[in-house]
């Protein structure tokens, strides 16, 4: 029987690499995006030799309702992937009110809204998989990425409170908390703030996209049968 996950923002960096993963374990795929209908299609070039169903779904998840979009398209459901996200970079006191209202929407109030809309197809099944793709932030706080840092914190709350909640249906909610990893979302930083980090991680590199993707593979499977409403942090030892 067919494995269907849906992925948000699966056309960056990290959701690319997790479909990928996903889709040579058999999984048949929603795959989410806004506005990077090229990475998108990439993406399903990349997958079209796993012969699974890869359904692609545009939703605009930092508006209020964005999230409705994504509900008509999804039928069976075993996983869902919570990965959309962007960085905010700044001053608490330079943020507008505007630019905050849109983070949290994306990082905590769509992710909720979607998830209680789609719960009841992971019941009817007897059981499934809620990962959320927080942040190191979540756990530890960065200055001058304070809107960031709260709502990724938001979403470490959201999963280990959920959990609970579902745990006795069947149903495992864990979240993954990354440190710096590879991806567009550092594309500012200049090569001496780059090395500058990297510096500051006891493994000595960034994490690459599919460091995140195998981490997620692991909280899929039966290998993590007893694992729920945790925080697995991939970050090389940073910020242990």
């Amino acid at each position: 029987m067919k494995k269907f996950a849906l992925i948000t923002g699966a056309s960056g960096g990290i959701g690319q690499a997790v479909s990928v993963k996903l889709a040579e374990e058999g999984y048949s795929l929603y795959l989410h995006y806004n506005h990077n209908m090229e990475g998108i299609n990439r993406l399903l070039d990349r997958l079209q030799r796993f012969g699974g169903e890869y359904i692609p779904i545009q939703a605009d998840l930092s508006v209020p309702g964005g999230y409705k979009k994504i509900i008509p398209d999804i039928f069976s459901l075993d996983a869902i992937i919570h990965n959309s996200g962007t960085a905010q970079y700044g001053l608490l006191t330079e943020i507008q009110q505007a630019e905050m209202e849109a983070l949290m929407n994306l990082h905590v109030t769509s992710p909720l809204l979607l998830t209680k809309e789609l719960l009841p197809k992971l019941l009817t099944k007897g059981g499934g998989n809620i990962i959320v793709v927080s942040s190191i932030w979540g756990q530890t706080g960065a200055a001058c990425e304070v809107a960031y840092s709260a709502a990724k914190g938001a979403q470490i709350a959201f999963a280990k409170a959920l959990s609970k909640e579902v745990a006795l249906n069947g149903v495992r909610v864990n979240a993954i908390a990354p440190g710096a990893v590879e991806t567009a979302m550092l594309k500012d930083f200049t090569e001496e703030e780059l090395n500058a980090v990297k510096s500051e991680i006891p493994i000595g590199r960034l994490a690459l996209p599919a460091d995140i993707a195998n981490a997620i593979s692991f909280l899929l499977s039966e290998k993590a049968s007893y694992i729920t409403g945790q925080v697995m942090a991939v970050n090389g030892g940073w910020y242990t």
